[in-house]
């Protein structure tokens, strides 16, 4: 396994997969590490969706504004926020923004998870978020907030740019 560091400088957004399962022991994996994520309040305002079926799937993809590489993944994990369970304890601040945050934390933990154990994935924001909760049968109130296909890469992307740390980074000058 990868240094953290490492980790992070080496995982790469990939939207190719190879033809073949993932065992459901590293899908558990990775969900175990998502749920250790911190969150508001300890409240942990966020569900995840685990996808397997093939026919589904394509239709996620479908939902994604038609990215198909999604549809190349043998699974599709889906981070839906939980807005009332946050709305409980920390009101309108809980609903707009906490439930958002913790379900956001779990997500890059899994996205880091899939990483280390030599999986891949590419974080897709853009869907159809009525429709992808209508087909998931989303109880009332959660709100999908990012789908995340996983799978055995089939391609090795370049490392992408990043704005330079100078320009990212600001000490508080008082």
């Amino acid at each position: 396994m990868k240094d953290f560091f490492a980790l992070v400088e080496d995982r790469r957004s990939v939207r190719a997969f190879e033809a073949r399962p993932v065992e459901p022991g590293l899908v558990e994996r990775v969900l175990r590490a998502a749920q250790r994520a911190p969150s508001a309040g300890n409240l942990q305002a966020y569900e995840v969706v685990v996808v397997r079926d093939p026919q589904t799937i394509r239709s996620l993809a479908a939902l994604c504004y038609n990215q198909t590489f999604i549809a190349q993944a043998p699974v599709v994990l889906v981070f839906c926020a939980d807005p009332a369970r946050s709305a409980v304890k920390y009101g309108a601040k809980g609903e707009s923004l906490y439930a958002l945050q913790d379900a956001t934390i779990a997500a890059a933990y899994a996205e880091l998870a899939v990483a280390a154990l030599g999986l891949a994935t590419c974080w897709v924001g853009a869907f159809d978020e009525s429709e992808l909760a209508r087909r998931l049968k989303l109880r009332p109130g959660l709100r999908p907030i990012a789908l995340f296909p996983v799978g055995w890469p089939a391609e090795q992307p370049a490392r992408t740019p990043r704005r330079p740390f100078e320009e990212v980074v600001h000490e508080y000058q008082p």
